[in-house]
């Protein structure tokens, strides 16, 4: 494939970013930040976001290989980080602070909602720019029946999801309180690296929205097996994640005797 293709597809995703950041400025001017609306509307710019970029990523991995895919990733997670502030664009993490007591199951729940919402709607926007065929590798993708990137069995995946989630969400917990220099660049490239180890087996979404919308109803499992891999088996690593992280033992590992004692 060509190289043109490559940058159209680059561009495409510079713009979604673009455009989520120009949308994420005009919500901050029109909306009061106080209460639950605010929140709730950069939660959904910040999937909507996301999961463009990624229908686009599956474009790249297919044509230009996982390693082209995995820089393109490592690059855009260092991005999010820097300019979606509270929003996560993934219901776990929510999840996790129910569990801390630090939110209610309400606004948990409303979350994951307006995640849902931004993740799924956007695909419509993915599948116009798709239509037009500016590159060749968007040529019959549009409406193209999707295949489902599950290659293992559903309980096997929901392991891999599982674990590959819980030992993402201790490398971030671990680097928020150590708080090392390009942090940012090292969480990166741990999220990145564990999805690439698991690209070819369960897809590596470690994110039910995300999941939901590249895809959800795809050809190669059910709607259940669906939920068991990407929800499920998701949601338990990274809700094991927090009293895992609490454990004396674990956190001397990982931070080391002097942090340990400090938190």
């Amino acid at each position: 494939m060509s190289l043109t293709s490559l940058g159209i597809s680059a561009g495409f995703m510079v713009g979604c970013c673009t455009a989520a950041q120009i949308a994420r400025r005009v919500s901050q001017r029109l909306l009061s930040q106080d209460g639950l609306v605010p929140v709730l509307m950069n939660e959904a710019i910040a999937a909507a976001e996301l999961c463009a970029c990624c229908f686009e990523l599956i474009i790249v991995a297919d044509n230009f290989g996982v390693a082209t895919y995995a820089i393109f990733l490592f690059l855009l997670t260092i991005w999010w980080g820097k300019v979606w502030g509270d929003a996560s664009a993934c219901p776990y993490t929510h999840m996790e602070e129910v569990l801390e007591g630090r939110t209610s199951f309400k606004e948990m729940a409303l979350r994951t909602w307006a995640e849902l919402m931004g993740g799924c709607c956007v695909y419509r926007i993915v599948q116009v720019f798709w239509w037009l065929e500016f590159a060749e590798t968007h040529k019959g993708r549009a409406f193209e029946e999707c295949n489902a990137d599950l290659q293992v069995s559903p309980y096997v995946g929901a392991a891999i999801e599982g674990v590959a989630t819980l030992l993402c969400r201790l490398a971030s917990k671990t680097i928020s309180v150590q708080e090392p220099k390009f942090s940012s660049y090292i969480d990166s490239f741990i999220g990145t690296s564990l999805v690439v180890a698991a690209f070819n087996f369960s897809g590596g979404y470690f994110n039910p929205v995300l999941a939901t919308a590249l895809k959800w109803g795809c050809r190669g499992h059910s709607n259940l097996e669906h939920i068991i891999v990407y929800w499920i088996g998701a949601c338990i690593g990274a809700l094991l994640s927090v009293p895992i992280f609490k454990l004396r033992a674990v956190r001397r590992l990982l931070l080391g005797e002097e942090k340990e004692k400090q938190a």
